[in-house]
C-alpha cells in the first residue's frame, strides 16, 4: 500500500504517460542496437522517435492511427526529398523554403495539422543531420533514412496501443486541470470582495482576466479531448459522464465570472460589517473545493466540500443580521446581496454535482461544436483566407522559410562542423511573435550551455558506452517531461542526449564547441528574422483584437436575450456564443502579455490603453455572465419582458462600436444614447413600483444598467486604441 499510493499519484501526472511511452520507445531502440551489435543504429532511431513524439496528436486510438499514417507519409516524403536534393545546394535551399512555407500554411487548417507539419519540418532537419553525419549521400543513405522512419513508426505503434488501452486517462487529467484552474480563478475572484480601502482593484482585475484565459484554455483542451473520443462512441457511459462534468464546469465558469453589483459600492456600504468577509471566505472555500475536486477526479476519492457549505450558511446568517438591524441606508442593498448569495448557492450546488453528475441530467442538447474542417474544400478555404499579409500564419510562414534559407546559405558559406544544428535551432526558436521568440531564444541558449556542461561531465566521468546510453535515455525522457513548462531544462536534456549519443559513434568532445557555435548562430538568425522580416508587432493589431472582443460580447448578449424570449436551454448556440466571448477575452489578455515583452518603442502607450480596455471588457463580460446566470423564459406581460428592447439597443451599440473599431474609424460618442438607455431602465414597469423602488431589486434590470454603464468608458478606451501614435509613423 505505501508503494501503491505514490505510483497512483504518479499515474495522475499528465506528463507521466507521455514520458513513459518515450522511455519504452528509447529502451526498445537501445535494445535493438545492442542486439544487432551496431551502436550506430541508436542516433537515427532516437531522432525518428523524437520527431514522431513531437508530432503526436491527442485522439482516440482510431484517430491516432489515422494521424500516424498521415505523419509517416509526410515523414517519408520529407526524408526522400531531402535525400534527393541534398547534392544540389541551391535547389535544396529552394526546396527547403517552399516546404517550410507550405507546411506552416497547412497549420491554418487546425491544430492537428499544425502539429504534424511542425514534426515533418523537424524530421526534415534530422534527415539532414543523419546524412551529414555520414559525409553526405552514399550507397547506404536510403537504409539510414529508413531507420529514421523506423524510429518514428516504432513510437507511433506504442502511441496507438497506449491510446487503445488508456483512452480516457487524458480526459480525466484534462477535466482535473479545468477544475484546478477554476479553483484558482475563484480564489482570485474572492480578493475583489476584500473590504479594504486603497486596494489596486484594476491590478486584481487584470490578474483575474489572465487567470480567466487559463480557464478558457483548459476548457477548450478538455472539449477537444472529449469530442475526439466521442466520435463513434456516443454510447460510452464513462465518456458521457465526463461530458456532463465538462458541461457543469462551463456552468460553474459562467457563475464564477458573473458580477451582480459593483464591489466598490458594497465595500463602502458594509465596510464595518462582516458580510463581505463572508462573501470572500465563501468564494475562497469554493475555489479550494474545486481544487480538491480536481484531486478527487484524478484519484477516484470521495469529495468533501463541508467548509464551503458552512461558509454559505454563515453568509446567509450575516445577510439576515443585516436585514434584522434595519438600517435605512442598507435596505436597497439587501436584495442585491441576496441575489449574490443565491448565485453562490447555485455555484455550490454545481460544485457538489460535478463529482457525481449521473444523479440527474436534464440537458437536452449535448452537442459539441466541431472546429475541424469537414471537407478538403473547407480545409483549402482556411488556407486561402490566410494567404494575406494581415494573417499571422502567413507572416510566420514567410519569416521562418526565409530564416531557414538564410541559415542554409550561411551553412554553405561557413561550412561549419555539424552545421545543420543551425537550422534546427532556428526552427525551434523562431516563433510567430517577438515576445515568444525572445523567451525561447534566451532559454535555448541557456539550456544549451547547461546541457553541454552536463554532457562534458557525463562523458568524462562515465566513459563506458552502456552508462552513456542510459544517460541519453534518461535525458530524452526528461526532455519530453519538461518541454512545455521548463524549456531550459528540456533544452539541456536534449543537448545531453545528443552528446551522449554521438559520443557512441565518434568523439563527443569535438561536438561541444560546434554545437554551442551553431546554437548561437541559429538563435541570432531567428532573432533577426522575427525583428526584420514582416514583424508581427502585437500592438499593431490590438485594436482588431479589441473589436473581436466587442463583437463576441454582442453575440453573447444576443443569445442571452434569445434565451429570455424563448426559454432557458443550454443549447449549442448559447454555449458557443458564451465560449466565443471568453475565447476573445483570453486572446486579448494573451496579446497584451506579448505586447509587454516587446521593445519599448513598439509597445509605448499600447500596453496601458490595452490593459484599461481589458479591465473594462472583462467587467462587461462579468455582467453578461450574471445576466446569463438569471436566464428564464419571460412570459408576455411580465415586467422584465419590457426590458428586452433596451437589451437589443445595447447590442446595437456594441455592434456599432465593434465595427468602427475594426475599421479603425473614430468611435461615435455614446453618451447621449447611453443616458437615454439608463433613463429607460430606471423607469418602473408599473406605477405601483414607484413607492416600493427603494426595496425592489430586479436582477435583469440591474444587470442591464451595469452593462449600459460600461459602454461610455469602453467607447473612450476604444478610441484611445485607434488614435495615431508616434510609433505608427
Amino acid at each position: 500500500m505505501p508503494i501503491a499510493l505514490p505510483l497512483r499519484r504518479l499515474w495522475t501526472l499528465d506528463k507521466f504517460a507521455y514520458s513513459l511511452r518515450v522511455f519504452i520507445a528509447f529502451s526498445g531502440a537501445l535494445a535493438l542496437s545492442a542486439f544487432e551489435g551496431d551502436v550506430g543504429l541508436v542516433i537515427p532511431l532516437f531522432l525518428g522517435i523524437i520527431a514522431c513524439a513531437l508530432s503526436e496528436t491527442d485522439d482516440s486510438w482510431q484517430g491516432r492511427l489515422q494521424a500516424l499514417a498521415v505523419t509517416l507519409a509526410c515523414f517519408a516524403s520529407a526524408s526522400f526529398i531531402v535525400q534527393w536534393l541534398f547534392p544540389w545546394p541551391w535547389l535544396f535551399a529552394l526546396g527547403l523554403g517552399v516546404s517550410a512555407f507550405t507546411l506552416i500554411m497547412l497549420g491554418a487548417i487546425g491544430q492537428r495539422y499544425a502539429t504534424i507539419a511542425s514534426g515533418t519540418l523537424i524530421l526534415s532537419i534530422y534527415s539532414m543531420i543523419n546524412i551529414e553525419q555520414h559525409g553526405g549521400v552514399d550507397a547506404d543513405v536510403a537504409s539510414r533514412q529508413l531507420l529514421l522512419l523506423g524510429g518514428a513508426a516504432w513510437y507511433g505503434l506504442i502511441s496507438v496501443i497506449w491510446c487503445a488501452l488508456f483512452s480516457r486517462q487524458p480526459v480525466k487529467q484534462s477535466m482535473a486541470r479545468v477544475y484546478k484552474t477554476l479553483g484558482e480563478f475563484l480564489i482570485l475572484k474572492s480578493a475583489l470582495f476584500e473590504p479594504v480601502r486603497g486596494v489596486d482593484v484594476e491590478a486584481r482585475r487584470v490578474a483575474l482576466a489572465r487567470q480567466n484565459g487559463q480557464v478558457v484554455a483548459a476548457l477548450n483542451q478538455a472539449k477537444e479531448m472529449i469530442f475526439r473520443r466521442l466520435e463513434g462512441q456516443r454510447g460510452s457511459a464513462k465518456l458521457n459522464r465526463y461530458l456532463r462534468i465538462y458541461f457543469i464546469a462551463q456552468d460553474i465558469h459562467e457563475r464564477a465570472s458573473s458580477t451582480h453589483y459593483p464591489y466598490s459600492a458594497l465595500t463602502e456600504a458594509f465596510f464595518h460589517h462582516d458580510v463581505l468577509f463572508r462573501c470572500q471566505r465563501l468564494l475562497d472555500q469554493q475555489g479550494r473545493a474545486c481544487r480538491q475536486l480536481a484531486k478527487s477526479l484524478l484519484l477516484n476519492r470521495p469529495f468533501d466540500h463541508e467548509l464551503s457549505e458552512q461558509a454559505l450558511v454563515d453568509l446567509r446568517a450575516s445577510i439576515d443580521n443585516l436585514r434584522d438591524r434595519g438600517r435605512p441606508e442598507w435596505r436597497a442593498l439587501i436584495r442585491p446581496l441576496n441575489a449574490l448569495a443565491d448565485n453562490l448557492a447555485t455555484l455550490e450546488g454545481q460544485i457538489a454535482s460535478a463529482h457525481n453528475p449521473d444523479v440527474s441530467d436534464d440537458r437536452r442538447d449535448n452537442a459539441l461544436f466541431d472546429r475541424s474542417p469537414g471537407s478538403l474544400k473547407e480545409a483549402w478555404n482556411r488556407v486561402r483566407l490566410n494567404l494575406t499579409l494581415s494573417s499571422p500564419t502567413f507572416r510566420h510562414a514567410v519569416r521562418l522559410s526565409t530564416a531557414l534559407m538564410a541559415g542554409y546559405a550561411l551553412l554553405q558559406w561557413l561550412d561549419p562542423e555539424q552545421g545543420f544544428w543551425i537550422l534546427l535551432t532556428t526552427l525551434f526558436v523562431c516563433r510567430p511573435n517577438f515576445a515568444t521568440t525572445r523567451r525561447f531564444l534566451s532559454q535555448r541558449i541557456l539550456g544549451t550551455v547547461l546541457g553541454l556542461t552536463a554532457g562534458w561531465a557525463s562523458i568524462s566521468l562515465f566513459p563506458q558506452p552502456g552508462i552513456q546510453s542510459l544517460i541519453a535515455v534518461a535525458a530524452g525522457v526528461c526532455f519530453f517531461a519538461n518541454r512545455e513548462r521548463h524549456y531550459v531544462i528540456a533544452t539541456a536534456s536534449i543537448t545531453l542526449l545528443v552528446l551522449c549519443s554521438f559520443n557512441q559513434v565518434g568523439d563527443g568532445f569535438d561536438l561541444i564547441w560546434p554545437r554551442l557555435f551553431d546554437t548561437l548562430i541559429g538563435a541570432l538568425i531567428a532573432g533577426l528574422a522575427v525583428f526584420f522580416i514582416l514583424p508581427d508587432w502585437q500592438g499593431r493589431r490590438l485594436y482588431r483584437e479589441a473589436a473581436k472582443v466587442l463583437a463576441s460580447h454582442r453575440g453573447y448578449l444576443d443569445e442571452i436575450v434569445h434565451q429570455y424570449e424563448q426559454g432557458k436551454q443550454d443549447d449549442l448556440a448559447y454555449r458557443l456564443a458564451r465560449r466565443n466571448a471568453h475565447n476573445a477575452d483570453a486572446a486579448l489578455s494573451t496579446l497584451l502579455t506579448n505586447i509587454l515583452h516587446e521593445p519599448g518603442h513598439y509597445r509605448k502607450q499600447d500596453a496601458d490603453s490595452g490593459l484599461r480596455f481589458l479591465v473594462l471588457s472583462n467587467t462587461l463580460l462579468s455582467h453578461l455572465s450574471a445576466l446569463g446566470a438569471h436566464r428564464h423564459h419571460l412570459v408576455e406581460g411580465e415586467d422584465d419582458a419590457t426590458l428586452m428592447p433596451q437589451a437589443r439597443h445595447i447590442s446595437d451599440l456594441l455592434g456599432t462600436m465593434a465595427g468602427e473599431l475594426h475599421g479603425r474609424r473614430s468611435i461615435t460618442p455614446v453618451v447621449e444614447p447611453v443616458n437615454e438607455l439608463l433613463a429607460a431602465l430606471d423607469e418602473p414597469a408599473n406605477p405601483d413600483e414607484e413607492q416600493n423602488a427603494v426595496t425592489l431589486y430586479r436582477p435583469i434590470q440591474s444587470q442591464l444598467k451595469l452593462i449600459a454603464e460600461q459602454l461610455v468608458p469602453l467607447s473612450e478606451s476604444a478610441q484611445r486604441l485607434i488614435e495615431k501614435k508616434p510609433a505608427d509613423a
